[in-house]
């Protein structure tokens, strides 16, 4: 059991059908910013993200690209490292459930489910989000379409394992009510509530129709469920049943940092494998909201998604950093653009950070000769100032236990305003016309500079590479006492008598105006390559076909079929096997119609069979003869078929 001395925090394992963009980076930065802080506070910090490797979805990406699924996730999850590394992501384990150690886990868990009687084997027949690798009935869809990310889904029949989630429906309501810190925000709260309390259905936790997966131990053409498996990463990675301390130490969790769209995975889901596994329940999982765009919500169909690689190398990781925690209120949605992200550069980092520290370590070259002077006698503004670090420093840790990191972030920065205009009101370089007044100088500057100090200290786990500059400008790159959190709650830990080195801006002011005019020429280019690609689609419209006589179409024999039967061909997506009527005799028909027609859709039907064409074999099965279907520029297919009611049989003229 983990006790106050240690902080466990995950991220969500990312999936790697695709390379990350700033959504995922700012889920990572939050949760690396709360690691950074619990380790600043001298606590024993886990920090847990990775890659949720398996599914249908991996295994047709691979497919497409004509690569095995593990290569092509290694090539990703790469990509992912790479990222956190040039975010300064700090994690002590990166867990992907390709590896061993993640395997044996969750077959035991599974194992360990099953023999207590909580999973059983039955048939599943209903939808499926391929992408979401969610189940859904037909009461959660939203216009027949994924609730999720609006996708269609798919109509599935085959023989599953499935896991008694309605047994422990009360109980987790129970567990919620007991413990309301749980769930976090309490917006998500109580959606969860409200979902829970409209009926728990019993969740399908194997697959047949694909491979790539972890193989059920009790059956292994059975492969198990994608959400049962990555969820299991938060144990796995601590060595859960193989004697690792790390289990014992760290566990419960402390937060699951998670975004609102995979809170119900996280929180119904989750929690009652754990029950069934007789283990305990993270102690808060919190939901944050979504980074959207001016069009909405980020998509890589859309095109729209926004690379922080490319923001990291235009304006600093620190600045990246402190835009995606400053503007994103915690647990709401928060909006992206360019613009708005260097307007926060300029306001908060280069006219109130930046223009303190430059204003700061110019006055102490040129009236204290470039060294820190000792402070004298304390007057009215110095006591409010210090008032005010004393209320931003309680503030700051009270709402840093709350996960508030843009509010905290917002306490700092009342010192930093104070003390911009404390400059203002002692105004230094009217002190410096009067020997008199020296010591009431030599008193401001110190001041200045420990403000300075103790906003970088607390700032520190946001903006992890700042602190070393500031440090090497205000000469203290060696008084490590200076460094460390405990030193803001006295004002005073500024050792005097160092030699400053005043350096360049640390944050350099952008030029709104030319990145406006950047965003035009990008927004011009990028309109003038979709009206390119219209006119070559344009161009590349294929030939009409060749006249044909009517001796050539009379070869071709039409004729009405019934569909009796239909089923999908195991383990090919767009296939359907189809058993037709044929004036008394039976026909089978392969056709690509599976991602347009569930195998019900079709019983019944009385469709155009070409009766004369020669057999193939699909799959191992024969197809004698094809059924018409016309399909637009769009993707759309219809099959054709007969309203009114003719015998099958019936020739096509």
């Amino acid at each position: 059991m983990s006790n106050n001395d240690t902080f466990y925090i995950t991220t969500p394992i990312y999936y790697p059908s695709d390379n990350l963009h700033i959504g995922h980076a700012y889920t990572t930065v939050a949760a690396d910013t709360l690691a950074r802080y619990h380790r600043f506070r001298g606590k024993d910090v886990w920090f847990l993200t990775g890659s949720d490797e398996h599914g249908q979805k991996i295994e047709r990406k691979a497919k497409e690209m004509g690569m095995e699924p593990l290569a092509y996730v290694d090539k990703i999850v790469a990509n992912f490292k790479h990222l956190w590394d040039s975010l300064h992501i700090s994690y002590d384990d990166f867990i992907r459930t390709s590896e061993d150690r993640h395997k044996q886990v969750v077959q035991e868990i599974f194992t360990k489910i099953y023999n207590k009687g909580d999973i059983y084997k039955s048939t599943y027949e209903g939808l499926y989000c391929t992408p979401c690798e969610t189940f859904w009935t037909d009461r959660q869809l939203e216009e027949k379409k994924c609730p999720d990310c609006d996708r269609e889904v798919e109509l599935l029949q085959e023989e599953s394992y499935f896991f008694k989630m309605s047994k422990y429906q009360d109980r987790l309501l129970q567990y919620i009510e007991d413990n309301p810190d749980f769930i976090q925000p309490v917006s998500r709260r109580n959606e969860m509530v409200s979902f829970i309390k409209s009926g728990l259905d019993d969740l399908c936790v194997s697959r047949t129709t694909f491979d790539w997966g972890i193989p059920v131990p009790i059956e292994n053409n059975h492969v198990i469920y994608v959400w049962f498996d990555a969820l299991t990463n938060y144990i796995s990675a601590l060595g859960y049943g193989s004697g690792d301390p790390k289990y014992d130490k760290y566990w419960p969790c402390d937060v699951h940092l998670v975004g609102k769209d995979i809170v119900r995975f996280h929180t119904i889901i989750w929690p009652i494998i754990l029950m069934a596994a007789e283990m305990e329940l993270p102690k808060k999982v919190f939901g944050h909201g979504w980074l959207l765009l001016d069009q909405g919500k980020m998509s890589k169909s859309k095109g729209n998604v926004v690379d922080p690689l490319q923001l990291i190398d235009k304006y600093g990781v620190d600045a990246v950093r402190y835009f995606l925690l400053r503007d994103m209120p915690f647990g709401q949605d928060g909006y992206y653009s360019e613009e708005a992200l260097a307007m926060r550069i300029n306001t908060d980092l280069a006219n109130d950070f930046g223009n303190l520290l430059s204003r700061t370590t110019a006055m102490i070259n040129k009236f204290a000769q470039g060294v820190i002077p000792e402070p004298g006698a304390e007057e009215p503004l110095d006591t409010e100032l210090k008032e005010v670090k004393a209320q931003a420093v309680a503030e700051f840790e009270d709402i840093m236990e709350k996960l508030e990191l843009n509010n905290a972030l917002a306490a700092v920065w009342k010192l930093i305003n104070r003390s911009n205009k404390y400059i203002d009101e002692t105004m230094p370089w009217a002190l410096a016309k009067d020997e008199a007044k020296r010591d009431r100088l030599n008193t401001v500057l110190y001041n200045l500079a420990e403000s300075l100090r103790i906003a970088t200290v607390m700032i520190t786990p946001f903006m992890p590479s700042l602190p070393e500059k500031v440090w090497q400008q205000l000469g203290i790159v060696e008084h490590t006492n200076a460094h460390n959190f405990n030193s803001i709650y006295q004002w005073g830990g500024l050792p005097v008598g160092v030699a400053i080195n005043r350096g360049e801006p640390v944050f350099p002011r952008i030029d709104l105006a030319a990145l406006r005019e950047e965003a035009s020429a990008d927004k011009e280019e990028k309109q003038q390559q979709q009206d390119s690609k219209k006119k070559e689609k344009a161009k590349k419209k294929p030939e009409p076909p060749a006249e044909i006589g009517i001796d050539d179409f009379f070869k071709v024999q039409f004729k009405i079929a019934e569909v009796l039967e239909c089923e999908k061909v195991p383990k090919a997506d767009r296939l359907l096997k189809l058993t037709l009527d044929v004036a008394g005799e039976k026909k089978t028909v392969v056709s690509g119609i599976a991602e347009h027609y569930g195998p019900d859709e079709m019983v019944g039907k009385k469709v155009v069979w070409v009766a004369n064409l020669k057999p193939a074999k699909l799959r191992g099965i024969e197809s004698q003869g094809m059924i018409l279907a016309a399909s637009d520029d769009e993707g759309n297919l219809e099959v054709l078929s007969l309203k009114q009611d003719l015998p099958s049989g019936s020739l096509v003229k």
